[in-house]
């Protein structure tokens, strides 16, 4: 068993930076990716960013890249998402997604966070 909860959503000036915090716990489990997604009002679910637990290495969606930065602490099983230079389109419900070592491809999903960007 595997459990995400994500932290950190709120509203904030567009130009402005938010973190998001992404916990995953549970018993006999090693992480392995965890990745963030982001849903906008009346649009598809897109791929924000990723990282792989073991190396560290990172992967962005094209929209994103140069703006926001992913990483973790291993220690706390815990990822961020550090967005920089936010605009209002980057508005939109973000879930944090976490596989385990144990349970190979199946996707364990956090209940998801409101991130407001006003202008």
């Amino acid at each position: 068993q595997v459990q995400v909860v994500e932290y950190g959503g709120g509203s904030v000036q567009a130009g402005g930076s938010l973190r998001l915090s992404c916990v995953a716990s549970g018993r006999t489990f090693g992480i392995s990716t965890m990745r963030w997604f982001r849903q906008a009002a009346g649009k598809e679910r897109e791929f924000v960013a990723g990282i792989r637990w073991a190396g560290g290495s990172t992967e962005y969606a094209d929209d994103v890249k140069g703006r926001f930065t992913m990483s973790r602490d291993s220690g706390k099983n815990t990822g961020y998402l550090q967005m920089n230079s936010l605009k209002a389109e980057d508005t939109a419900a973000y879930y944090c997604v976490a596989r385990a070592y144990n349970t190979g491809d199946y996707d364990f999903w956090g209940q998801g966070t409101q991130v407001t960007v006003t202008a």
